[in-house]
C-alpha cells in the first residue's frame, strides 16, 4: 500500500515510558490486545479474565515517563517500521475525519504510541507487555506499538511483509487497533463493556464481535483507498488475518480449539470481516457485527 508522504504536525506521536512494577495494573477500562496471548501459551479465556479483573480495578496510574528531547520527527524515523506506523496514522486520520465531518460527529485523533520491548505504562490502563502484541487504551486513546511485533507477524503469517511489497499485513494491524479506536469515540465500546457486566456468560461472545468489527474497520480504510493498493496487499493481508485467528493461535500452541475460549474470532471470520470492510469501503457494513449485543 502506498502511503505516500505526511507532516509529523497531522499526527500525535510520543514515545511510552517503561512499565511499573508488578501491582501497578489498575484502570477502569480495559486494554484490548490486537493477538490473543495464547500465542505465547496462554488460554483466550485466561485472558480475557486478566482484562476482565484490570477493569475492575480502580487505583490511578500517573503519567508515563517519557525522554522530552524526543520530538516526533525522531520517533518517526527511528526505523523504517515507525516510519510506516506513522505514515499509516496520517492516512487513517485523513481517511476518517471526513467520514465523522459527513456524519455530524465529532472526532478525536488517536495518539502513536511507540516504545521498546518490554513494558509499558499506560495513561489509563495501567501497565503492559509487548508479549501482548500491538493494543488500544481507551482512556488514553493510544495506539500502543513495539514495532518488533511486526518481525513476529512476519514469521506467523509467512508474509513478505519487509520493504513494500506486502505491507499491508502490517498495515492491517495499525487499522485494527485505529478501529478500535472508533469504537471508542462513537461509544460501541462502553455499550460492549455495560453489556459484559450485564451477561458475562456470553463476554467472550460479545468480545469477538468487537475485535471483528475492528477488522471490518481496517479494510473499510483500506477500501477507501484502494488506489494506494497494490498487487499483494490483499493476500498480504489475509495471510495477516488468518495468523491471528483464535482457532488457529490455538492449534499452534498445541491447544485444544475451543469456541467458547475464542476473543477474537477464528481465521475464516477475521479474514471475511477484513473482506467485508475492504470491499464495502462503508462503515455501515461493519454494523452486522455488533448489532446482537
Amino acid at each position: 500500500m502506498r502511503l505516500g508522504p505526511f507532516d509529523t504536525s497531522e499526527i500525535k506521536v510520543r514515545q511510552g515510558g517503561s512499565g511499573r512494577a508488578a501491582g501497578g495494573l489498575g484502570c477502569g477500562t480495559i486494554v484490548i490486545a490486537l493477538i490473543a496471548a495464547v500465542v505465547f501459551g496462554v488460554d483466550p479465556s485466561q485472558t480475557l479474565q486478566m482484562l476482565e479483573g484490570i477493569q475492575q480495578q480502580q487505583s490511578q496510574i500517573g503519567p508515563t515517563s517519557t525522554q522530552t528531547n524526543v520530538t516526533a520527527d525522531d520517533l518517526c524515523n527511528a526505523s523504517a517500521y515507525a516510519n510506516e506506523a506513522c505514515a499509516a496514522l496520517a492516512s487513517l486520520n485523513r481517511t476518517w475525519a471526513p467520514v465523522f465531518a459527513r456524519n455530524n460527529l465529532r472526532f478525536e485523533q488517536p495518539e502513536l504510541v511507540l516504545y521498546p520491548s518490554g513494558p509499558v505504562a499506560t495513561r489509563g490502563c495501567g501497565n503492559a507487555s509487548s508479549a501482548a502484541g500491538p493494543f488500544y487504551c481507551p482512556a488514553d486513546m493510544g495506539i500502543y506499538l513495539d514495532t518488533t511485533f511486526f518481525d513476529q507477524l512476519a514469521r506467523m503469517s509467512g508474509a513478505r511483509i519487509s520493504g513494500s511489497q506486502g505491507n499491508f499485513a502490517r498495515l492491517y494491524v495499525i487499522g485494527h487497533e485505529y478501529g478500535h479506536h472508533i469504537q471508542n469515540i462513537t461509544g460501541i465500546n462502553q455499550q460492549l463493556r455495560a453489556a459484559q457486566r450485564a451477561n458475562p456468560q456470553a463476554a467472550n461472545r460479545m468480545q469477538v464481535a468487537m475485535e471483528l468489527q475492528a477488522d471490518c474497520l481496517a479494510g473499510v480504510w483500506a477500501g477507501k483507498n484502494r488506489d494506494l493498493l497494490e498487487a499483494g496487499d490483499l493476500e498480504a493481508g489475509m495471510m495477516a488475518a488468518s495468523s491471528i485467528g483464535d482457532d488457529t493461535l490455538s492449534q499452534g500452541s498445541g491447544r485444544a480449539i475451543n469456541p467458547e475460549n475464542f476473543t477474537h474470532g477464528s481465521s475464516q471470520q477475521r479474514m471475511e470481516a477484513l473482506r467485508r470492510g475492504l470491499e464495502s469501503a462503508n462503515m455501515a457494513e461493519c454494523n452486522v457485527y455488533i448489532q446482537a449485543i
